[in-house]
């Protein structure tokens, strides 16, 4: 595989599954970028990938020793040696003068995903800086001075040019001025032929599922990534029907101008949804086909009545409702030689969505347990309702009994207490390390109420629903 680490042009012909920190410390010896966690959570091992459309580069941030190398093909990989020049960056400068630094050991994620921030072509923010460092741990400062860094950052950032920020930047001195290269350097190596088709039968999205629970599985493995199946990452609508390719990402989802249009808390619930990293990373397929019961974006999705396409190599294809595809704990309505092409919803003018999750951290946490809700209501009643929850039984649910139950109902508190009693047979929840199970069904119960008084603050309050 070919693409450009730093300045410097790689032609590996390492496994595929081999994580990207592991090639960027033990193959090249760039030891700036560290080993934490190995799980995702610590950002310690963030670089940048940079990827080549429409003749523009755009970077992301990412946690390295999730990512399998493969991920970095016909891309530009930036670490904190690609970074650094002859005087400290601004976004360097501004750590020390903020103090944003003990140990040490964090400091150059935190640089390299604010450089990611300052590389986006839109108006810098203190709120999106901090967001961009939001999978970022530090364990000495308690945060304050990073986030004074970061605002001493984006006050630097105010005459950027939002049309061609790199050029910007490296005129100011946030990056090296050999990134402005890079476009042409890239659009060579994809002028070359792919020799992907001849790689191994394991197909992995971003990693971030398959490389906390099976690494040692996957690093000798010469896997391939979406780019072999022509997986799309674009969201797509035609009438109210909306497609989206099983390559993309949370962050896609969240950058669609037509989510924002459709479900105005965007935000608010991805915020829910990992970090920045993993979200980069994370497919909506691969999310899918982990198959937990508390996968968030599957809550999100089934609320949605979706319905994913799985297609075969000869082309073949067919079209399963989200809530049939999974048959039992990690068990799919999918043959061993198919794979997800799309997933595909309707979009509903008139309905309200709201995403409820509760975990022992707000941010960067696995759910005990998540709930998602499509409603539409007219003339005081329930016309059309999608309830789903997880982390309560082996797969996540669809609430069909519940859903029915509330279809043309009034909607008042006493038609909301009596669909609690249905929603609680619904459920079967076990005790294990997120919670006994006492504990998840009252969660249920209480994140059903919480979608009512989100959706209907004037109509519904706690008291009433207790």
């Amino acid at each position: 595989m070919e693409f450009i680490l730093n300045d410097k042009s790689i032609s590996a012909s390492n496994p595929g599954g081999m994580t990207l920190l592991d090639f960027i410390r033990y193959e090249q010896c760039l030891v700036g970028t560290k080993i934490g966690c190995r799980e995702g959570d610590c950002g310690a091992c963030t670089i940048l990938v940079g990827e080549l459309a429409d003749g523009k580069m755009k970077y992301q941030s990412l946690t390295s020793c999730i990512s399998p190398m493969i991920n970095a093909s016909g891309k530009h990989v930036v670490t904190i040696e690609g970074l650094n020049m002859s005087e400290l960056s601004p976004v360097q400068q501004s750590m020390i003068e903020a103090n944003g630094t003990q140990c040490g050991f964090c400091t150059v994620g935190f640089v390299v995903s604010l450089s990611g921030y300052c590389l986006k072509e839109q108006a810098a923010t203190l709120e999106g800086g901090i967001s961009a460092i939001d999978g970022n741990i530090c364990r000495c400062t308690g945060y304050k001075s990073i986030e004074r860094a970061t605002a001493k950052i984006v006050d630097q950032l105010k005459g950027k040019d939002l049309t061609d920020p790199i050029a910007w930047l490296a005129l100011k001195g946030f990056i090296p001025d050999y990134f402005l290269n890079i476009p042409e350097r890239l659009a060579k190596i994809l002028a070359t032929p792919s020799k992907l088709e001849d790689a191994s039968s394991i197909l992995v999205g971003g990693g971030t599922d398959l490389y906390v629970q099976r690494l040692e599985e996957f690093i000798e493995e010469e896997v391939h990534n979406a780019s072999t199946k022509k997986l799309s990452r674009k969201i797509t609508t035609k009438g109210n029907r909306c497609t989206i390719g099983a390559s993309a990402t949370v962050t896609d989802m969240l950058e669609s101008p037509v989510f924002h249009e459709y479900f105005p808390e965007l935000r608010k619930h991805v915020k829910l949804i990992s970090s920045t990293q993993i979200r980069n990373m994370g497919t909506l397929a691969g999310n899918f086909v982990n198959a937990s019961p508390i996968g968030d974006l599957t809550i999100y999705f089934l609320a949605l009545k979706a319905s994913i396409t799985l297609r075969k190599d000869n082309g073949d294809e067919r079209v399963v409702p989200m809530k049939n595809f999974y048959k039992g704990y990690k068990t799919l309505e999918k043959g061993d030689d198919e794979y997800i092409s799309d997933v595909q919803f309707d979009f509903n003018h008139r309905a309200k969505f709201n995403f409820e999750k509760v975990s022992k951290r707000t941010n960067l946490d696995i759910a005990s347990v998540n709930s998602a809700i499509s409603l539409e209501v007219s003339g005081g009643r329930i016309k059309e309702v999608a309830i789903s929850v997880g982390g309560v039984g082996p797969i996540p649910l669809f609430l069909d009994k519940t859903s029915e139950y509330l279809h043309g109902k009034e909607l008042t508190p006493r038609i909301l207490l009596e669909a609690t009693q249905i929603l609680l047979s619904e459920i079967s929840p076990i005790s294990d390390a997120r919670g006994t199970k006492e504990y998840k069904a009252l969660l249920s119960r209480q994140l059903f109420y919480a979608h009512f008084i989100e959706l209907f603050p004037e109509s519904f309050t706690i008291g009433e629903l207790v």
